[in-house]
């Protein structure tokens, strides 16, 4: 089916707002596994997949989150969407403790917050119309009657790029990009004040990743939703985000405005981690910052700073200190380098 994914279109830089009420809050956001060790499973160990972290996210903005597999990003989404409970530390939402709501406010909460998921395809049902997709969730909170769903689905399609006759066909006829469109038209359908997005175009051919992340963009400045968006690609995190958060083992080792943390990063994993991807700056001098070994087990993360087996700058102190998020040139940085 042709539309709106058969040009390629030059990615716009989002705008960046003033400041806003913060819509999402993490304090000291912690969750951690236990699994079984040993032959025969007597003994249990904890996996710390995301170990006390705290950060904001205002109303109209996007906070980028990055690292490397297994830093805990997805785990972080899941406590964010409510699919894993905390160990410890608080969410709150619109100045509420979720913990804390009752099943009327998780209901609000849980309408209140969807997500994008990686692979279109594997997240719509093939077996239903993508009408029927994309009215999910309008029956299944039991908003309004058939005739005001069909006008809704209609409206939804029309605002993601996609003609109304759309709503007649299954998934299987759609390109990638157009399957993604449909997601965040379903993703869309309830009003959400918060979109989780989980790497969101790394399944989209690379001449359809910008159109999506301009569409996202859009529909950001028009309906003045938020984004938590987690990705590997770094120049999309870097376009799309107001502030970007980088977590290393669970930890965030540096947070601040998206601009200062993707053109000037503080922290050797941040740096490094810049380094290895598509210059975002082609003007700029490019940092030679290579990463050695493999990123350590969750089971057993290192003492001190968790980064200090693998940083080329690391000293002595470093493995015996955990930093802490300090203020460092307009943004926080964990690292005894500063």
């Amino acid at each position: 089916m042709g539309g709106p994914d058969m040009a390629p279109h030059t990615p716009q830089r989002s705008s960046r707002p003033g400041k806003a009420g913060a819509l999402l809050e993490a304090a000291r956001l912690t969750k951690h596994f236990s699994v079984r060790r040993g032959p025969l499973g007597w003994s249990t160990a904890l996996v710390r997949a995301v170990d006390s972290i705290s950060f904001t996210l205002p109303t109209g903005t996007t906070l980028g989150l990055v690292g490397e597999s297994g830093c805990g990003k997805t785990t972080t989404s899941k406590l964010v969407l409510g699919l894993e409970r905390p160990t410890a530390g608080t969410i709150r939402f619109d100045g509420r403790d979720v913990a804390t709501l009752d099943a009327d406010g998780r209901r609000r909460y849980r309408r209140s917050v969807q997500a994008v998921f990686q692979d279109p395809y594997a997240s719509l049902d093939p077996r239903m119309r993508v009408g029927t997709i994309v009215a999910e969730p309008l029956v299944i909170n039991a908003e309004s009657d058939p005739a005001s769903r069909r006008r809704r689905v209609a409206e939804l399609l029309d605002l993601v790029g996609l003609p109304e006759r759309s709503a007649s066909l299954y998934p299987h006829e759609f390109s990638g990009g157009q399957r993604q469109r449909i997601a965040i038209a379903r993703a869309l359908a309830l009003s959400p004040k918060l979109v989780v997005l989980d790497e969101p175009v790394s399944a989209l051919d690379v001449s359809i990743r910008a159109q999506i992340l301009n569409l996202l963009t859009d529909l950001q400045q028009r309906l003045g939703v938020s984004y938590l968006f987690i990705a590997h690609d770094l120049a999309a995190v870097a376009h799309m985000s107001h502030t970007i958060a980088v977590m290393y083992l669970g930890k965030i080792v540096e947070w601040g405005d998206a601009d200062a943390v993707a053109l000037a990063p503080k922290h050797p994993y941040t740096r490094a981690l810049f380094a290895a991807a598509l210059p975002i700056d082609l003007d700029g001098p490019r940092e030679d910052v290579a990463l050695s070994g493999e990123v350590p087990s969750p089971l057993n993360p290192p003492t001190g700073c968790r980064f200090h087996p693998r940083c080329p700058f690391a000293m002595p102190h470093c493995a015996t200190e955990e930093p802490a998020l300090r203020s460092e040139s307009g943004r926080l940085v964990a690292c005894h380098l500063y």
